[in-house]
């Protein structure tokens, strides 16, 4: 498997990035700039942030960007000291054959507030010689005073298209086989999330010598769309027992977690009000139901006796 495929296939230049087109335009017109202002990529995760990131620093700072380039995961240095020691200690070193250098801060949304105002601090006094990079899922979780000085760019979830061409390319790269219902089936979990897709292909291209339909569920311990759709079904139409046992089926055969339960039973309700095939008004008492459900099971509740009480509200 040489590693990771994750990393194996991370794209190493701004063109090469995928799904995220009208960002990457935009990004490229620092390359070559004696400057590059502070930046700030949010998103949800597995979307390219940080592959952005690390493509725009070797563009940017070419040949010398090893020497002038700090990389932090703000969620395992969260604290206010990883400023004061790391950060300060590489900011006042000179830039290395560049203009400046450049810091990249992931997941900044997990640091303290102290944190985040003694990084503003940073930004301000090192203005001229290093370039803040900071990655997050959730803006609203940054201060303003740092949300005021970056240039802001809102990443989206990858469409489908572009993940089953990426997946596909990498089995053709690894040379195994594979059925197109099974990529499909792993974008359809993976939700826009291409890191989780690419792991999903290894995972399973890593159980034998063709990626099936079948072989991928064993994986990845989901149940089959056609499962909770017939289950949903049965429900709606008053067979609450015939809607019980698909449920145990689906999490006990197949090893279906509560909390996947939960999110693929909204998605198969969200389609279906989507598709008006349901009304507002149903589609609005179950997502009430199913977020008490979703509540209680995270709180630490038996997940197939909340399941099946959601599905009595079906009825």
């Amino acid at each position: 498997m040489n590693g990771p495929w994750v990393e194996k296939y991370r794209p190493q230049k701004l063109e090469d990035v995928v799904g995220q087109k009208h960002i990457i335009e935009r990004l490229e017109k620092y390359v070559n700039e004696e400057s590059m202002p502070n930046l700030m990529f949010t998103g949800p995760a597995g979307v390219g942030k940080t592959t952005s990131a690390l493509a725009l620093v070797k563009s940017v700072l070419g040949e010398y960007w090893r020497q002038n380039f700090l990389e932090l995961n703000a969620s395992d240095a969260r604290g206010i000291e990883t400023v004061r020691t790391n950060i300060k200690e590489f900011c006042r070193l000179k830039p290395v054959g560049t203009p400046f250098r450049i810091v990249f801060l992931d997941e900044v949304d997990n640091m303290t507030k102290d944190a985040q105002h003694a990084l503003r601090r940073e930004m301000e006094m090192y203005t001229k010689t290093v370039s803040f990079i900071l990655s997050c899922n959730y803006s609203s979780k940054i201060i303003d005073p740092i949300q005021s000085r970056t240039a802001i760019f809102r990443f989206t979830p990858i469409k489908s298209e572009d993940i089953v061409n990426r997946l596909e390319y990498i089995a053709k790269e690894e040379n195994f086989e594979y059925e197109l219902p099974a990529i499909e089936s792993i974008v359809y979990f993976a939700e826009g999330d291409m890191r989780k897709s690419i792991n999903i292909l290894q995972a399973s291209a890593s159980e034998g010598e063709k990626i099936t339909e079948d072989s991928l569920y064993d994986v990845i311990s989901k149940a089959k769309p056609k499962d909770i759709t017939d289950m949903i079904t049965k429900a709606l139409s008053g067979d609450f027992m015939g809607a019980r046992n698909l449920l145990r089926e689906v999490m006990v055969l197949q090893g279906t977690s509560g909390e996947d339960m939960v999110n693929q039973i909204y998605q198969e309700i969200s389609k279906r009000a989507f598709e008006d095939k349901m009304s507002s008004e149903v589609y609005i008492d179950l997502i009430e139901s199913l977020a008490q459900t979703d509540f209680r099971i995270r709180e630490g509740a038996n997940p197939r006796i909340q399941l099946e009480a959601l599905l009595a509200q079906f009825l």
